[in-house]
C-alpha cells in the first residue's frame, strides 16, 4: 500500500505540477517587454528528450534490456512518433482561444477517437456501457462550451468564433492521439515490448523528427528565436525546465503503476488527476466557472467514473473466475494425489503366495 500511495503522490505532484506549467509557458508575458513564448516545437522538444533519458535511466536502474529495436518495430515508432509530434501543436494553439479548464474537458473526450480509430481500423467492438460513457462526457463538455459566460469587452460574435475554432483545434488534436493510441495498442500486442521501452524509443524518434525540422527547414527560425528569447527572458528557463521534468517523472510514475498494480488503479489515479487540474487552474489563474458549467463538470466525470466503475467490476470478476479456477485444479490435483497413494497403497499390501 505504501508504494501504491507512493505512485498516487508522484502521478498527482508531477502532473499536476506539469498541466501548471504548461498554462504558464503558454500564456504568461515574460519580462518588461510582456512578451510570451510561442516556441512550441522547441518546448516539445525539450519535453521529449527529456522524457527518453529518463526512461532510459529508468530502464538501467530497473536492470531492464534495452535491446535494438526491429526493423517492422522501428517503422511502428516512427510512425507513432510522427503523429504524436504533429498532434501536440494544435493542443497548444488551442490554449489561445479556449481557457485551460475547457481544453481539460475537451481532451477528456479522448475515449471518442480512440473508440473510433480502433472501430475503423482495427475493426474492434466495444460493449454498450462504452457507448453511455461516450454520450456523458460529449454532453458535459459541449455544455460546458456552450453554457460559458461571454466577456462583456469583446463582441459576442467573436468570442464565440474563438471558442468554436480553439474547440476544433482539440478536436484535431483528439483525433490524432485516437490514430496513436490505436497504433500503441497493436505495438503492444504484435511486438511484446514494455512500457518503458515504448516510452524511451517513441520520445527519442519525436526528437529526431523536431530537430530535423528546426536545424534543416530554412524557413523556419523558431530555434534561434527560442534561445534569443531564452537568453532575453531567462525566467523561462525554469518553466521549461520543469515542465519537462515533471512530464517525464509522471509518465514514470503511470508506467510503473500500470505494471505493478493494473490499469483498474491507474484509471482512478487519472481520472481523479484531470478533475484536480482543473480546479489548480481556476484557483492558480482566476478562471471563473458558473454553476451550470460546474454541473457539466460533473456530468463529464460521471462517465469517465461510470467507465472506471465498470471496469472495476469486470477485473473483479474476472479475478473471482481465475481463484475460481485455481481452486478447481488444486482440488483436481489433490483428487489425483489421493487416488496415486491409495493405487500405491494397495499395491504394497498384495504378498504373493509362497
Amino acid at each position: 500500500m505504501l508504494r501504491l500511495a507512493a505512485c498516487v503522490a508522484g502521478i498527482y505532484s508531477c502532473f499536476l505540477t506539469w498541466g501548471y506549467y504548461q498554462e504558464k509557458v503558454s500564456t504568461t508575458p515574460y519580462g518588461q517587454d510582456a512578451l510570451k513564448f510561442k516556441f512550441f516545437i522547441f518546448l516539445n522538444l525539450a519535453q521529449a528528450l527529456t522524457a527518453s533519458l529518463v526512461a532510459f535511466l529508468y530502464l538501467k536502474v530497473q536492470g531492464k534490456s534495452i535491446e535494438r529495436p526491429s526493423k517492422p518495430l522501428v517503422g511502428k515508432y516512427m510512425q507513432v512518433a510522427f503523429l504524436s509530434v504533429i498532434a501536440s501543436p494544435f493542443s497548444y494553439a488551442a490554449l489561445k482561444h479556449i481557457d485551460y479548464p475547457t481544453m481539460i474537458l475537451t481532451k477528456s473526450c479522448k475515449l471518442i477517437p480512440v473508440m473510433f480509430m480502433n472501430i475503423l481500423l482495427y475493426r474492434r467492438k466495444f460493449p454498450a456501457y462504452k457507448y453511455v460513457c461516450v454520450a456523458l462526457v460529449t454532453l458535459g463538455v459541449s455544455g460546458f462550451m456552450l453554457l460559458a459566460p461571454m466577456d462583456e469587452h469583446k463582441s459576442k460574435k467573436g468570442v464565440v468564433n474563438s471558442s468554436l475554432y480553439g474547440l476544433f483545434l482539440v478536436i484535431i488534436n483528439l483525433t490524432l492521439d485516437g490514430v496513436t493510441n490505436s497504433t500503441q495498442d497493436q505495438i503492444f500486442h504484435a511486438f511484446k515490448v514494455s512500457g518503458q521501452q515504448m516510452m524511451c524509443f517513441m520520445n527519442l524518434f519525436m526528437s529526431g523528427y523536431m530537430a530535423l525540422w528546426l536545424l534543416l527547414n530554412p524557413v523556419n527560425t523558431e530555434l534561434a528565436s527560442a534561445i534569443a528569447f531564452c537568453q532575453t527572458h531567462p525566467a523561462i528557463i525554469k518553466d521549461i525546465a520543469m515542465f519537462s521534468i515533471c512530464g517525464a517523472l509522471g509518465q514514470c510514475f503511470i508506467f510503473y503503476t500500470l505494471e505493478q498494480y493494473g490499469s483498474l488503479s491507474l484509471v482512478t489515479v487519472t481520472v481523479t488527476r484531470k478533475l484536480f487540474t482543473i480546479l489548480l487552474s481556476v484557483v492558480a489563474y482566476g478562471h471563473h466557472l458558473n454553476v451550470n458549467q460546474w454541473l457539466m463538470v460533473g456530468v463529464v466525470f460521471s462517465g469517465i467514473g461510470l467507465e472506471a466503475y465498470v471496469k472495476r467490476s469486470e477485473k473483479l470478476a474476472k479475478m473471482g473466475e481465475h481463484k475460481k479456477e485455481k481452486t478447481v485444479e488444486k482440488e483436481v490435483v489433490s483428487e489425483t494425489i489421493r487416488q496415486t497413494r491409495t493405487t500405491t497403497h494397495q499395491r504394497t499390501t498384495i504378498v504373493a503366495p509362497k
